[in-house]
């Protein structure tokens, strides 16, 4: 006889229909009625070693697939190890939904154990914040699903008391059509943007994250391609358009050595088109970049409340359409590339060329060379993931994923995992300091029990890199910043993977070269460098 239907499982059963296909998390007697829903509704509930690790798991799930992550987590300690990679996907615009558990209203009133307000902890970080109500589950899931994805996607926390968890479930709610593809409304803005572009003759377009998440990379790549116009992206929008293409000018973001470049070539330009950007990634440098008298364009999910920039010009709706709209009545009358962009591209290779000296450029040079072109790569937080993401060159979109808006360190070890069980056909590899592997140790174990065999490239040099850099240049003493060796290799081994240790491009290619052919079993490839090598690198 078939069980009735639960409001667990009908929680479960949007989700699948959301596109859902895992669930990562560590469970607790708060969410075994969930659990137990979402493996029902054809979820696999994977069990991670933290919840924090368990959230990137699934922001690189999402990243391969498109379908929201989602996380679990039990009450308390539960809800506050994920505070973190809630918040990450808050500013990084990954849209997630955080399932918790909570006792029931009525207990709550005489029982304290583990018990504290979950949504006042996390509404400053979340789209929302909602607790399921016996009645409306289905219609606040739908609620859920929707603000995590429309718009600038992000966050939602959905608490679940026990209770309703448990009880039956009402009717289920009829599926929500998708929003349409809105784009910007007809009249003197759209012709003035339109006159614009048609006389431009040295355009820019400059792109980012909301690009990527409402679908329209390849939009923009085809709108640089067809009127010749150089694109400089975020480094989450690296590859929209193939990063060897003439017209790509890489990722900026970070990288003085990048901006000292980027910047005089963003100034020098009399029309920059700014598709899905959000200077959430961007460095204080991007802070008011263009010029008082310079026409702008712009195209974003939300209107432009930030204050990182102004634009002359300026419309929220699908970049897709935008750019459609924008080249409506006709290309540009010079449809000519601006001359001055191959030359900025052979600045750009000659600031990040690859010394002879081993060190983290050969790292970067050597892995790129090694790993199929459609490789994911993730990289961690620290000075390693500015000079990979200049040196980087990414093919498509969505295959190097990083923490750019938070910039959070222990990301790139889960991330990779989330990539690798998402598209198990394409190469991953996580480029780690030693310092953030350490953060994450554990969730080596959970890619051995998953049978991942994922690449992690360790810059091991003993300090934290980034901060003793800044402390060197303010004049300081090294503070906190330097640690002891740890043997990754042994590390990995003992953990069920293989792990190795080089000091030379020849060794560190000969280790990629093995490690692709592993079937089952991670790899760790400890890579001895001196921090002193990110002077003046990036």
């Amino acid at each position: 006889m078939p069980q009735p239907l639960r409001n667990a499982d009908l929680i479960a059963r949007r989700l699948a229909a959301a596109g859902c296909r895992h669930a990562f998390g560590i469970p607790g007697g708060e969410v075994l009625t969930l659990c137990d829903a979402l493996a029902a509704a054809g979820l696999r509930v994977v069990l991670v070693k933290h919840e924090n690790a368990g959230g990137f798991i699934g922001e690189g799930v999402q990243h391969m697939t498109g379908a929201p992550a989602v996380l679990f987590a039990t009450l308390g300690p539960g809800v506050a190890n994920a505070v973190n990679v809630v918040a990450n996907a808050w500013q990084d615009r990954v849209p997630m939904l955080f399932l918790t558990g909570c006792v029931d209203p009525a207990d709550a009133a005489t029982y304290t154990h583990q018990v504290f307000d979950h949504s006042a902890l996390l509404r400053p970080i979340t789209k929302a914040s909602l607790t399921a109500v016996d009645g409306a589950v289905g219609a606040i899931v739908d609620k859920a699903i929707a603000i995590a994805t429309d718009g600038q996607p992000g966050p939602v926390h959905l608490d679940v008391p026990i209770g309703v968890a448990q009880a039956a479930a009402g009717p289920e709610p009829a599926p929500r059509p998708a929003p349409a593809a809105v784009g910007p409304a007809p009249g003197a803005a759209l012709e003035q943007a339109r006159a614009w572009f048609r006389d431009s003759r040295r355009p820019l377009l400059i792109a980012g994250v909301d690009a990527l998440n409402d679908g329209s990379a390849a939009a923009v790549a085809g709108f640089a391609r067809r009127h010749a116009v150089p694109l400089i992206t975020t480094y989450k929008a690296k590859g929209m358009l193939d990063e060897a293409d003439p017209l790509a000018l890489g990722g900026a973001g970070l990288s003085p050595k990048a901006d000292a470049l980027l910047l005089p070539f963003v100034a020098d330009s009399d029309l920059i088109v700014l598709a899905g950007y959000d200077p959430i990634e961007m460095r204080a440098g991007w802070r008011a970049p263009f010029p008082a008298d310079a026409r702008i364009v712009e195209f974003a999910a939300v209107p432009n409340t930030h204050g990182m920039h102004r634009a002359g010009i300026a419309f929220a709706c699908n970049v897709a359409a935008g750019l459609e709209a924008l080249a409506a009545a006709g290309g540009r009358a010079d449809a000519s590339v601006r001359p001055d962009a191959a030359p900025l591209r052979r600045k750009l290779a000659d600031a990040f060329a690859v010394p002879q000296r081993w060190g983290p450029h050969q790292v970067f040079a050597t892995a790129r060379a090694s790993l199929p072109a459609d490789t994911v790569a993730t990289a961690d937080s620290g000075a390693h993931r500015i000079l990979l993401s200049q040196m980087w060159r990414c093919p498509a979109p969505r295959t190097l994923l990083q923490s750019s808006a938070l910039c959070t360190m222990g990301c790139a070890v889960p991330l990779a995992i989330g990539a690798k069980l998402a598209a198990p056909d394409r190469p991953a590899v996580a480029f780690v300091g030693d310092a953030g592997l350490e953060m994450v140790l554990g969730e080596l174990a959970t890619a051995r029990d998953l049978k991942l065999p994922v690449i992690v490239i360790v810059l091991a040099d003993r300090s934290l890199a980034m901060i003793a850099l800044k402390q060197r240049r303010s004049g300081f003493a090294d503070l906190a910043v330097d640690f002891g060796a740890t043997d990754f290799a042994a590390v990995a081994g003992a953990l069920g993977g293989h792990g190795a240790r080089v000091a030379d491009a020849g060794a560190l290619a000969r280790e990629i070269d093995a490690a692709l052919g592993r079937r089952d079993r991670f790899t760790v490839i400890a890579c001895d460098i001196d921090g002193r090598d990110y002077d003046d690198a990036f």
